[in-house]
């Protein structure tokens, strides 16, 4: 009983516990589901998200260069055609974040505090670390969201968004973009 008290005593003092964790997608590299449920600020739509590696307003570049937009309306119901209908894009950005407490930093302040000294670790509590998503709605002209189950280009607007975030991930000079035979 005393070494399995010990052994509790030493895991607790030397971890640190995670108390939010941001998503991982099991077995891909995006995930399609409704984005309020993502993220409370975001609406109520099914969403094809995915997780951005890149710098803050790349995504924005990239929109803006694939479609010729001149920095007008940006990723708010930006035109494009598939399968010779016109449907819409709008994305949003949102940050997830792993936020986690680290205890030992927490006791060895608290015994020190107990014991009339400074602290040494007020700004080491926790540590935080933020990951960037992108959430992409795809809309036809009747304003019906081409993500949900029914609709009848799903599956082709699917495809259309997997292959905008592997050129978006594999891009980095979105000039080139302009060079690229359009479908």
């Amino acid at each position: 009983m005393k070494k399995f008290i010990i052994l509790v005593l030493v895991l607790v003092l030397t971890s640190c516990i995670p108390y939010k964790i941001a998503p991982k997608f099991k077995n891909q590299d995006y995930k399609v589901m409704q984005a309020k449920k993502f993220q409370r600020k975001l609406p109520r739509e099914t969403s094809f998200i995915f997780k951005d590696p890149k710098d803050a307003d790349e995504f924005y570049n990239y929109i803006n260069k694939k479609y010729n937009l001149d920095n007008i309306e940006v990723g708010i119901n930006t035109p494009f055609k598939l399968k010779g209908e016109t449907l819409y894009l709008t994305y949003y950005e949102a940050e997830r974040t792993d936020e986690i407490v680290n205890l030992p930093f927490v006791l060895v302040d608290a015994k020190r505090d107990s014991n009339g000294n400074s602290r040494l670790f007020e700004n080491n509590y926790t540590t935080r670390t933020g990951h960037w998503y992108i959430i992409i709605t795809i809309y036809d002209k009747n304003l019906k969201n081409c993500l949900r189950d029914h609709h009848p280009l799903k599956d082709h607007t699917l495809k259309y968004l997997e292959d905008l975030k592997k050129e978006y991930l594999t891009t980095h000079n979105y000039e080139e973009l302009l060079f690229t035979k359009k479908s």
